[in-house]
């Protein structure tokens, strides 16, 4: 029984590269950002929306939580903004992570609380959740963490969560009945491309892909047993199913997406030292070209004593 707990507890804490970690905050934080202004600027109309249409959903009633006022809504939206983009550069991660949670917490309470609840989030706010604790991490950084493993395992867990407990809402709500269904069919009338129209036209074809889809969450869990050298192809290929799910139905699932690179080696992206060396090159390649021009005026003008002092220049430089 100990030897399966120790298992289990070094599963969970599996060590993984700080740059991984200083990467996976960078890409979380800057969504959050981008989320505010692309994919939920409508939660800030919420600010106008009478009170009495607020049903606060369960945690938001144990709390609780007060009913959103115009002051609340644009104060949460600016200090979050601003308190996301600071977090994004790795500085205080415990102080910063920690305010940016608690404020995307009380957005999404606000965003859910008038009768639309998206289950795309559950992974975002998992990552916000155990962010803080992963600790100090630089872009780059070789060394490994235990902390920054369990914040990332606890993501991976509440990812592969939301696509298996989504075919669980399928068979329980829905029934065995559900594969057979006319579910695609609908959404493709509601909200299909044209792509969609070209597959609804294919006859069957609909009732299969809802046998891939059943299928597909069922066994997303097997990622956790695919071997390491395959688990980049398998995420890859859970990118495709949202890219297929976008471009049919016109359903983005971008806040799961975010949470997704959790699985991949993003110590491998080193925006900093990108921008370093960008930043770098820049001033030696002006020295450069100063210098080329001192030297082709020297010589333009034929005196050697010019050239000579031109050269001087560009290897004082």
């Amino acid at each position: 029984m100990d030897q399966a707990v120790n298992r289990v507890a070094r599963w969970l804490t599996e060590p993984v590269p700080k740059g991984r970690i200083a990467a996976f905050r960078t890409l979380i934080y800057l969504f959050v950002a981008a989320d505010l202004v692309i994919f939920t600027p409508w939660v800030r109309a919420h600010a106008n929306t009478p009170g009495s249409l607020y049903e606060p959903l369960l945690v938001g009633r144990i709390l609780p939580l007060p009913t959103p006022t115009p002051l609340i809504v644009h104060s949460v939206f600016w200090a979050l903004l601003l308190l996301t983009s600071a977090a994004a550069t790795g500085r205080a991660p415990r102080a910063l992570g920690w305010a940016v949670f608690l404020l995307y917490f009380e957005w999404m309470i606000i965003a859910m609380s008038y009768g639309k609840v998206d289950h795309d989030r559950v992974g975002l706010l998992v990552a916000l959740a155990v962010l803080p604790t992963a600790g100090r991490a630089r872009h780059g950084d070789p060394e490994r963490t235990e902390a920054g493993g369990w914040a990332l395992r606890v993501t991976q867990i509440a990812v592969i969560c939301t696509y298996f407990l989504a075919a669980w809402a399928k068979l329980r709500f829905g029934g065995p009945h559900w594969v057979t269904s006319s579910v695609l069919a609908q959404a493709i009338i509601r909200r299909g491309t044209d792509l969609a129209d070209l597959v609804a036209a294919v006859p069957g074809l609909l009732i299969v892909a809802q046998f891939g889809i059943m299928t597909f969450e069922l066994l997303s869990p097997l990622i956790f047993v695919v071997p390491q050298r395959w688990r980049s192809a398998v995420v890859a290929f859970f990118y495709s199913f949202h890219v297929a799910t976008f471009a049919t139905i016109t359903i983005s699932f971008a806040p799961h997406l975010a949470a997704l690179t959790g699985f991949l080696p993003l110590e491998k992206l080193r925006p900093v030292e990108w921008v370093r060396r960008r930043l770098g090159r820049a001033p030696t390649a002006t020295l450069v070209a100063a210098s080329g021009s001192g030297a082709a005026s020297g010589s333009g003008t034929g005196s050697s004593a010019g050239a000579s002092s031109g050269a001087g220049a560009g290897s004082a430089l």
